[in-house]
């Protein structure tokens, strides 16, 4: 529990804040999975403008946007589901006893 009287503000505003950012997330993600799922130019109008929004906001950082934009863009091109890369395996390191 805050103690000062700043911290108790300073917790209402994050509350406030968190709740906001939360809101525009969700915003975001239902926008991408229209654009995923559909083939209509309108969906993807709509996701990028989204994407640019919380960019904007710093919500996301501008390069993750732009790298979702960017997979948006060949999907929407190819009509193919895109598949993440696949990421180099851990080797294990035997530690001496």
């Amino acid at each position: 529990m805050p103690i000062t009287r700043s911290a108790v503000k300073k917790l209402r505003v994050d509350k406030r804040k968190t709740e906001h950012n939360k809101r525009i997330k969700r915003t975001l993600k239902v926008a991408l999975k229209e654009a995923i799922s559909s083939s209509k130019p309108e969906a993807l109008i709509k996701a990028y403008s989204t994407l640019d929004k919380a960019a904007k906001r710093g919500i996301i950082h501008k390069n993750t946007a732009s790298r979702k934009k960017s997979n948006l863009a060949k999907q929407f091109k190819s009509d193919k589901p895109i598949t993440k890369k696949p990421t180099a395996k851990q080797k294990k390191i035997n530690k001496p006893k």
